[in-house]
């Protein structure tokens, strides 16, 4: 079972013992850090910006994205260049890598061959419309990046630690996470690629999605994304932040030769 929130949610709090903080703001005396996290953004630049001004909001520390700038929606240039713009560190995702290297494949898993058309279409869209420069942009995103805070050792990566298209749903296994996190020295991974939010405590680590700002798969077609709270224990919160669609729709009309995937957006 996994937890989604609105705008003003509920936390969930992990007990991690406490010990010397790489700290950002004082609340009642109490030091804490935010890093804000988000992810699979698939060229849906009206989510993106709704999402960074709630951030802007919350005065982070940190803010992360964990990749997948671009496919299925209709602005992938644009998108890129505003995460450019910012310096955002980025990890890279699997669409990402298949636009930015040209492949023939975007590392995506179809339920049936109607899917695998549409996706076919989707990219090879995608490749056509980027740019050579922000192409340069995805080839050099990150492909994996890590963070200390305290005795918090964060792992951020778009599909596992393992693979960047690696589906890490929220019904896995303890005994698959543990086998996958053995090696690792982080003791909180967070990831996207599945579009489904959810938080898991398995043993001494913490596992993290943040869903998807700009193709959503839960039922909830609101953008998404994690904000992470270190004090004596890690709160983790998820915002479903509602944006003006008739933008999307636009771009889709503009654009009738690229299949339109925002269907669960619209409902």
């Amino acid at each position: 079972m996994y937890h989604t929130f609105s705008r003003t949610p509920k936390h969930a709090g992990i007990p991690i013992p406490p010990s010397g903080f790489s700290l950002f703001k004082k609340r009642g005396g109490l030091l804490i850090t935010r890093i804000a996290i988000f992810s699979d953004i698939h060229g849906n630049i009206t989510a993106l910006e709704a999402v960074l001004s709630e951030i802007e909001k919350m005065k982070v520390a940190h803010t992360i994205c964990l990749g997948d700038l671009v496919g299925y929606n209709p602005f992938p240039n644009e998108v890129i260049e505003r995460i450019r713009s910012l310096g955002i560190p980025t990890t890279m995702g699997n669409y990402d890598q298949g636009v930015g290297f040209e492949l023939d494949d975007c590392g995506c898993a179809y339920r049936n061959n109607e899917e695998r058309i549409r996706g076919h279409i989707s990219l090879s869209w995608t490749k056509e419309q980027v740019t050579p420069e922000n192409k340069a942009f995805l080839r050099n995103l990150l492909p994996r990046y890590e963070l200390e805070v305290g005795p918090f050792h964060f792992l951020f990566v778009h599909g596992s630690p393992r693979r960047i298209n690696e589906y890490l749903f929220p019904e896995r296994p303890d005994e698959s996470f543990r086998h996958m996190m053995s090696n690792e020295k982080a003791n909180v991974l967070l990831c996207g690629h599945t579009h489904i939010p959810f938080f898991r405590k398995i043993d001494h680590f913490t596992v993290v999605n943040d869903g998807s700002v700009g193709l959503p798969k839960d039922g909830d077609w609101r953008a998404c994304f994690a904000l992470l709270t270190a004090e004596e224990i890690l709160k983790i919160n998820f915002y479903r932040i509602p944006y003006n669609r008739e933008h999307l729709k636009e771009g889709y009309h503009k654009h009738p030769e690229l299949p339109f995937f925002a269907e669960k957006l619209m409902d």
